[in-house]
């Protein structure tokens, strides 16, 4: 999701809005798989990203290849959403948008988003354990793993959620342990 307050503030409302609609409508499953879908296009294709949040690209041209990429693969109202996040010159929010629409899915459904970063990528077992025992210890009915991959940890994960940050890493290892020896061999 986004980090800028500004980009959060404006995107909230139509996640918020879009969200009670599909409420209403019964379209939340829907909608749901199709942003999870997008927000992983999006950021396997940052090409198309670049061009719908380029200014200089009339908004019918981003209408016109919204409708030729993602027509078949998503859910007719889906669709006419990222119409409307266009023709009212949003479309450039479209991450955040799908970030805080999503939340909002997660938060009512006990979905708990966890934040993992790994310097080496999970295995399918690993990954699988990992999200079980975190269903365990935050009675959550669902999790939702995003995982990162940051060499610069050796080894080991670090757990992020809304309010936690687990860390198991060997760089925080290796830095205890170089701060307990400075403590112990100062002279």
């Amino acid at each position: 999701m986004s980090k800028n307050p500004i980009a959060l503030k404006i995107a909230a409302p139509y996640a918020r809005t879009f969200y009670e609609f599909c409420v209403d409508k019964n379209l939340l499953y829907q909608v749901t798989t199709d942003f999870q879908s997008l927000e992983a296009f999006l950021a396997k294709t940052p090409d198309l990203a670049k061009y719908l949040t380029n200014p200089i690209i009339s908004a019918d041209n981003k209408k016109e290849i919204l409708e030729k990429t993602l027509e078949s693969q998503i859910n007719k109202q889906t669709l006419k959403f990222l119409f409307i996040l266009v023709k009212r010159n949003r479309i450039a929010l479209i991450e955040t948008v799908i970030s805080s629409f999503l939340q909002l899915v997660y938060n009512s459904a006990t979905i708990k988003l966890i934040e993992v970063s790994t310097a080496f990528p999970f295995s399918n077992r690993h990954r699988n354990k990992l999200t079980q025992k975190i269903k365990t210890l935050t009675n959550a009915y669902e999790i939702q793993l995003v995982v990162k991959i940051d060499s610069k940890l050796i080894g080991g994960f670090l757990i992020k959620t809304n309010s936690k940050i687990i860390d198991f890493t060997v760089k925080n290892q290796l830095q205890k342990l170089a701060s307990h020896l400075d403590s112990v061999l100062e002279i």
